[in-house]
């Protein structure tokens, strides 16, 4: 596409809602979220949900905006699409705010757009509305995003961090600390070079074949700040249960685990952007991680652990010499900060 706003940047006429912002919005935004429901009035008008409606709003302030992997835009549209996934409600609508820098070069803010068009297609959701501001230099670190998705929980399912029982089972949707290692990384703070790619990817479809194979589930949750390790503590604390992780059935890609090696870092502690942790009756576990193993984003998808009754609100971990070790219960700064 030809695009006349190449190798510009932007300026604070941008943002001040005349010709430089329908500009703006038509050459970058409209050009790449065209579709029947976005609008160019003030709200859209949209066709509700038969049922049961989930709404879920994410801001987005990732640095750097560019990483192995993916870009702010891409990140955006999944982190609100796997938040919908995760009460298992369909995709549908989605709006998205910017806040931008003056100076933000057109060319990355375009490349931005292009990966948020590519990601919402793969989801199947429609970018309906949005708003564009320009703050100062330095007011903002480049470009923020907040997005809000809206969805249709399928009939017969129901999910939450408070319905998990013991004796269910624990799966992760595959290798664990992958998005927070990529990022480290990508600020060059510690000059080690590895070849380590985030896991941002949009999680619905990977949702809806597991809801297909069985509704049997009790809880669905995307690791993402804070990593499975918080996730697990979530839940224990939600349902007042206890978590039992075996150590050697977490998966870690060994170029992460020699990272976090080096670093004293805990991967179970580190973001994902495309891994989800299931709670489900060990009866189904294994058909769930079948399912799972043919889906494009969980193919090392495993049981790592079960829930109990026991030390309700605690994560105990077993070795990988057999021992058991209380998870410390994350708190204060977790590193890398990724928003």
């Amino acid at each position: 596409m030809e695009n006349k706003m190449d190798n510009q940047t932007v300026t604070m006429a941008h943002g001040a809602g005349g010709k430089q912002t329908s500009e703006l919005i038509d050459k970058v935004f409209a050009a790449h979220f065209a579709n029947p429901d976005l609008t160019a009035d003030d709200a859209a008008v949209l066709t509700p949900p038969v049922g049961k409606m989930a709404v879920s709003t994410d801001g987005f302030i990732v640095s750097p905006a560019f990483f192995p992997g993916g870009n702010i835009g891409k990140l955006s549209i999944c982190g609100t699409v796997n938040d919908l996934a995760c009460m298992g409600a369909k995709p549908l609508y989605l709006t998205c705010a910017f806040v931008i820098e003056e100076g933000f070069p057109m060319e990355k803010l375009e490349e931005i757009a292009a990966a948020m068009e590519k990601t919402a297609k793969e989801a199947g959701v429609r970018i309906v509305s949005g708003d564009t501001k320009v703050a100062g230099k330095g007011q903002v670190d480049g470009v923020f995003i907040t997005t809000t998705g809206m969805g249709q929980i399928e009939d017969g399912v129901k999910v939450g961090g408070e319905l998990a029982q013991p004796g269910d089972a624990i799966i992760v949707t595959g290798d664990v600390g992958r998005h927070g290692c990529t990022i480290l990384l990508a600020r060059e703070d510690f000059g080690i070079e590895a070849d380590v790619t985030s896991d941002c990817a949009p999680l619905w479809h990977t949702v809806e074949e597991v809801i297909n194979a069985t509704h049997d589930l009790h809880v669905i949750r995307d690791a993402t700040r804070g990593g499975v390790g918080t996730v697990l503590y979530e839940i224990a604390g939600q349902s007042n249960v206890g978590i039992r992780l075996n150590a050697e059935k977490v998966p870690v890609a060994p170029e992460v685990k020699g990272v976090c090696g080096m670093l004293g870092l805990e991967p179970l502690y580190l973001a994902c952007e495309g891994r989800m942790v299931i709670m489900a009756p060990k009866a189904e576990a294994e058909k769930i991680v079948e399912v799972l193993h043919k889906c494009p984003y969980s193919q090392n998808a495993a049981i790592i652990g079960e829930v109990t009754a026991e030390q309700p609100g605690k994560v105990v971990m077993t070795t990988e010499i057999g021992t058991q070790a209380l998870l410390p219960q994350p708190g204060g700064e977790l590193l890398p900060r990724i928003c």
